[in-house]
């Protein structure tokens, strides 16, 4: 029995981890839930589960994680409010599933340094499935990781075209069912970006070792590529179910987390190449993973800002990726990374980005 904290209970990651321990009662059980503006909803989790520690915001988190004895604490909010909740998971020993890839990007080297060995499992699909792939080999035997991504709706876009798209067409991703602001970064392929970096991160791959391919059916999650010319692959149909079940008892697998592939009928499965002359946020979040420093937490957080303006209705979804390079440009990395730098970058990005969008 595993005792578990849910942060980003009423989010989709936290509604399916949810599905998860209600099929599973002998394997988990809830001792804390974490959430934002939805209250009524999360009471009634709280009710459901017979949980009494129920926090509202990210300060309110980091004091349940705090006071709460827990084996698993799954951090799935959104965006760079995480990072103090990934922190004091951390500190406290526990295993941390991490939806909330924002806090390891941006938090970089000091979220990497506060995990122990096998502490930090990763809940993203993409990565999940390196995870796995990885136990086929050594470190020292990967050629390459290769992240897969849908390609989002606009795939086959043109630039021309990407100029007219709604936020209402930006929220229908293809083959996942995802919150409103994951959507829009899956369309602008940033999301793709952030987890380029959080590869290299988790799993100690130099960022020229690692590619992203285009795999519109999603059932491919990823791939690692050993030097011997082998390729693993992990595959499943497109359901979060999965890999938050691998999240919240790494390493063991959950018996119908989620339901298999059906190879009695026909499949076909392509990729394609990412045309990053239509989509650049790829290449910027090389870029930044590359210079490292604060610079990933300048690319997040100029894209919390775009991709809040963009949904407003503010701005145009080219003006996204343009609002991130602009605010990257003119950011210079301090003389010392620690969590103040860090936070201060995030704040001077947020407000920059802010004043780009307001004198365009």
């Amino acid at each position: 029995m595993r005792d578990v904290i849910i942060l980003g209970s009423t989010g989709s990651i936290g509604t399916q981890a949810l599905d998860i321990v209600r099929d599973n009662p002998d394997r988990f059980r809830i001792v804390g839930l974490g959430a934002g503006r939805n209250r009524e909803l999360a009471e009634a989790q709280a009710a459901e589960f017979g949980v009494t520690n129920v926090a509202f915001g990210a300060d309110d988190a980091v004091a349940l994680i705090e006071s709460t004895r827990a084996d698993v604490v799954l951090n799935g909010i959104t965006g760079a409010v995480g990072l103090a909740p990934t922190l004091a998971a951390l500190a406290t020993g526990a295993t941390l599933a991490l939806a909330n890839k924002e806090s390891l990007i941006i938090g970089g080297a000091l979220v990497k340094c506060a995990a122990k060995p096998a502490q930090l499992v990763p809940v993203d699909s993409e990565h999940s499935a390196l995870a796995q792939a990885l136990m086929a080999g050594t470190h020292a035997e990967v050629a390459k990781l290769v992240v897969t991504a849908s390609g989002g709706p606009f795939r086959g876009f043109t630039r021309e075209q990407l100029a007219d798209v709604t936020p209402t067409q930006a929220a229908k991703h293809p083959t996942w069912n995802m919150g409103s602001v994951i959507t829009t970064n899956s369309a602008t392929l940033v999301n793709k970006g952030l987890e380029v970096i959080e590869a290299h991160l988790l799993f100690d791959i130099p960022f020229d070792r690692i590619e992203v391919t285009v795999h519109p059916q999603s059932v491919v999650h990823s791939l690692v590529e050993f030097v011997d010319g082998s390729t693993m692959a992990q595959c499943s149909p497109p359901d979060m179910h999965l890999p938050i079940a691998l999240g919240l008892d790494w390493p063991n697998r959950v018996p119908g987390a989620t339901a298999a592939i059906d190879w009695s009928g026909s499949h076909a499965w392509t990729f394609e190449p990412l045309d990053e002359t239509v989509f650049p946020a790829v290449r910027l979040a090389r870029q930044v993973g590359v210079a490292g420093s604060t610079f990933p937490a300048v690319y997040n957080a100029a894209n919390e800002v775009a991709v809040e303006a963009f949904n407003a209705g503010h701005i145009g979804f080219l003006d996204i990726v343009e609002t991130i390079e602009r605010v990257v440009e003119a950011h210079s990395a301090p003389a010392q990374l620690d969590l103040d730098s860090l936070l201060a970058a995030d704040a001077w990005a947020r407000e920059t980005a802010k004043n780009f969008l307001s004198n365009r």
